[in-house]
């Protein structure tokens, strides 16, 4: 089997404007990094272009009303209704081509689940996905299409368990909101507290309802949070979790707005827990589909998902970053020398140490022991 990697460059012309946090120029920057390390044109990758979702794939999650409000909007001008829909906010603008992007990046994401689905591949990576905040009508937290819910609706067509864990610093509340009543699908999220970040929510006791009583957990962390912290989280709660549920496919939202240095957030992952994160989801040997999400110091994004894309293929790469990649960063902005950096072993203040300790606490005794019962 293949590993299969979104070619991102499709998506490139899309703006979110020049003042908005989220930029799409990120994606070329990570993925000619990868070019560069020799991460594309090797043995076992496949290399696939985005195309648009139908609008069959997305009335899995989203309602008509607002996919017809959002194809209106594509043009870049207002519509009538599309504040009730979470459209031309600030966080959320309609630009021109705003349908094609969102309905792009989900049949990618889909694409993506299909390959596992199929068994063609064994791992699946569209950085350009992950955009988890998005509801059946409305967008939300620069998220117009949830092609995380999309893609996990397409395996769980096909008789798939899945466990999807959200390392974003924002909590993963549009796909905790999609399977909060089943089992099928279990949705863990480790990010930053919500009383602190947008959206508000992803609290300990949001458990999950029905059927799906157990399955949704949620870690919030306070701002300060860094490896010490991360290690318990995932060691704890995390792969403690993926155990006892026993997936069958894995989906990952690979955020880097938890690194250290993010414009957004106030978590403090450095880059080699990141790295060391992936390597150990790889470990689990069950196919995975792994998602990007935010990441708003765009020298983090791409060097966490270049460390990505390298563990996904058993490549542990070199800390030089090749020189032609540093011209061309430096065109946007961004001057980095090293691929993981130096911000590892800070200790996080004590306060935060406590209050991950009665969060983690909480959930081991409370969460966990729902899971596969």
């Amino acid at each position: 089997m293949s590993n299969c990697l979104v070619d991102p460059r499709k998506l490139l012309s899309f703006d979110f404007g020049e003042y908005h946090p989220f930029k799409t120029y990120r994606l070329g920057l990570a993925y000619d990094l990868m070019d560069m390390y020799g991460l594309i044109d090797r043995d076992g990758v496949v290399v696939y272009e985005p195309r648009e979702a139908t609008e069959d794939e997305a009335l899995t999650f989203h309602n008509p009303g607002y996919l017809e409000a959002l194809r209106l909007a594509d043009s870049g001008m207002w519509v009538p209704n599309q504040f009730s829909h979470g459209l031309g906010t600030p966080d959320n603008p309609v630009f021109p081509g705003v349908y094609e992007w969102g309905m792009l990046v989900a049949g990618a994401s889909i694409d993506g689940a299909r390959q596992i689905l199929t068994g063609a591949a064994s791992i699946a990576f569209n950085m350009a996905g992950g955009l988890h905040h998005a509801m059946p009508a409305r967008a939300s937290g620069f998220c117009h299409i949830n092609d995380v819910v999309l893609a996990i609706n397409v395996l769980v067509a096909g008789g798939k368990r899945v466990a999807y864990v959200d390392i974003d610093a924002h909590h993963g509340d549009g796909v905790q909101h999609a399977f909060y009543k089943t089992n099928r699908v279990l949705t863990i999220s480790a990010h930053q507290d919500g009383h602190t970040i947008f959206p508000g929510t992803g609290f300990t006791d949001e458990i999950g309802q029905e059927e799906g009583r157990g399955y949704a957990v949620n870690i919030p962390l306070s701002p300060g949070s860094r490896d010490e912290v991360y290690e318990r989280v995932f060691s704890e709660v995390v792969f403690p979790a993926l155990d006892a549920f026993s997936p069958d496919v894995v989906v990952t939202q690979l955020g880097a707005d938890a690194l250290i240095g993010d414009r957004v957030a106030s978590l403090g992952m450095s880059l080699n827990m990141f790295e060391g994160y992936v390597k150990r989801v790889h470990t689990l040997d069950t196919p995975w589909l792994a998602l990007g999400g935010g990441g708003y110091a765009v020298e983090n994004v791409v060097r966490a998902w270049t460390l990505a894309w390298a563990q996904m293929n058993d490549i542990t790469l070199p800390d030089d970053i090749p020189p032609l990649w540093q011209t061309e960063a430096t065109t946007y902005g961004i001057s980095v020398s090293s691929l993981r950096g130096d911000d590892a072993n800070e200790p996080s203040p004590h306060r935060v140490l406590d209050a991950a300790d009665r969060t983690i606490d909480t959930v081991i005794s409370t969460v966990l022991p729902l899971i596969g019962k």
